[in-house]
């Protein structure tokens, strides 16, 4: 029997679509269902609630997450509520009603630039490598062995690579020339 207190939604945002996935759960607030967790492979946790507007942010910081409660303890001192760390982001929230205009866990534009960068560090720097040390040799060394199959599936893997990284590089370009940089 299913609870109809709480649900799950599946949704995939790509590495550089946090503001999407903050939009997305403040959505899913403002129509009764509070974000409660992130599990694997896009998996979304809600529990009823009544309707209220929240903001959600995210953050990504290794640094923050290697000296949690230090970290943690500087949101709640703003009022931010914390939530949970996954895949390398951590989630916050607070309501609209508590906020003092325009605070938001990023004072200014050059904190989100950090934080692409800090994501790209992160992120990016460990595909890359496993792009250009794995995948790339490969995929060659598979075509001139002559086994299709395996060719086929670095192949694949190649593709999926080069669109993740291609991906990220216009959402980090799209978002500087949105900011003028």
């Amino acid at each position: 029997m299913r609870d109809k207190n709480t649900k799950t939604e599946y949704r995939y945002f790509a590495i550089p679509e946090w503001e999407k996935e903050e939009r997305y759960l403040q959505e899913r607030h403002r129509s009764g269902w509070r974000f409660t967790k992130a599990t694997g492979l896009g998996r979304y946790h809600f529990e009823k609630c009544e309707p209220q507007d929240v903001v959600y942010q995210l953050d990504y910081n290794q640094e923050g997450i290697a000296h949690k409660e230090e970290y943690v303890q500087m949101f709640r001192d703003c009022g931010w509520e914390y939530l949970q760390d996954f895949y390398g982001y951590s989630y916050f929230r607070k309501p609209v009603s508590e906020m003092n205009g325009e605070e938001k866990i990023f004072c200014d534009d050059e904190s989100r630039i950090e934080m692409m960068k800090r994501v790209f560090r992160g992120r990016i720097i460990p595909l890359l490598l496993i792009f250009f040390l794995v995948i790339l040799p490969q995929t060659f060394m598979q075509h001139f062995s002559g086994h299709p199959v395996f060719t086929g599936i670095y192949i694949v893997l190649l593709v999926i690579y080069l669109v993740l990284l291609l991906d990220f590089g216009y959402q980090f370009w799209r978002y500087r020339k949105r900011l003028g940089r």
